[in-house]
């Protein structure tokens, strides 16, 4: 009999972990969903809030690292200067990937189609939990 409760009690923890994985992963997807929506606005400022704001935010780019949020978003506006840049971006998720407690890494594709030229790459980003938001914490993007 106490072997059959540890191992109802097993069971229930590990469906109790999947179904908090499963609210962490529709989480992030919520926070990449409202990053795509602000882009295809032209709203680099609401796009940034998916981003951690702080001076220790990492982005990862072509034009190498970037440190800080405000900067990071100060080379989005200057790469991006108007909707012609802009376009209409998409995302495509190949895989989300717990680290820890509170932490993901998401790898996937951007596809972006505009005047200016349509661009794809890949991405891998990093993100936490920060005061009870997720946040992106580190970005590399090519």
């Amino acid at each position: 009999m106490r072997k059959l409760f540890t191992f109802i009690c097993l069971i229930a923890t590990l469906n109790a972990i999947s179904q908090t994985e499963a609210e962490d992963k529709k989480a992030i997807l919520t926070v990449l969903k409202m990053q795509e929506d602000a882009w295809n606005q032209n709203n680099l400022e609401d796009f940034m809030q998916g981003y951690w704001k702080s001076d220790s935010l990492k982005f990862y780019g072509s034009n190498g690292l970037t440190q800080g949020w405000q900067k990071t978003l100060d080379n989005y506006k200057k790469g991006y200067p108007s909707k012609e840049y802009t376009g209409n971006l998409s995302f495509t998720i190949d895989a989300i990937t717990k680290i820890e407690k509170d932490s993901y890494y998401l790898m996937g594709q951007f596809h972006l189609v505009r005047d200016a030229g349509n661009a794809n790459g890949v991405f891998l980003i990093i993100f936490r939990k920060i005061e009870g938001e997720w946040k992106i914490i580190a970005d590399l993007s090519c």
